[in-house]
């Protein structure tokens, strides 16, 4: 039974995945470790901005945008202004 959905980067839907040969696929593409996944979810979050969405999130772990144009790519649906954008990088500079 599904009890919530909730969009997943690469890394943090790793601790789901029971098969190895999976698991070791899925870790050549992913950036970050889980727990550094985990704390830049937690602190996109804190931002407590409504333009941006779990989707984004998820992406932003995902591909580890390095400047406001590769980030802005993710926004495609809403648009950032230089603050959010600029607190977004930062969170991101402390875990790569």
């Amino acid at each position: 039974m599904i009890k919530e959905t909730k969009p997943l980067s690469l890394a943090e839907a790793s601790e789901y995945i029971e098969d190895t040969d999976l698991k070791g696929f899925i870790k050549k593409f992913t950036k970050i470790s889980k727990k550094d996944a985990e704390k830049i979810r937690a602190d996109i979050e804190k931002l407590d901005s409504i333009k941006i969405k779990q989707e984004h999130i998820a992406k932003i772990i995902e591909i580890i945008p390095e400047d406001a144009q590769d980030l802005a790519k993710i926004f495609n649906d809403v648009s950032l202004d230089e603050n959010e954008t600029s607190k977004i990088l930062e969170i991101i500079k402390q875990y790569k």
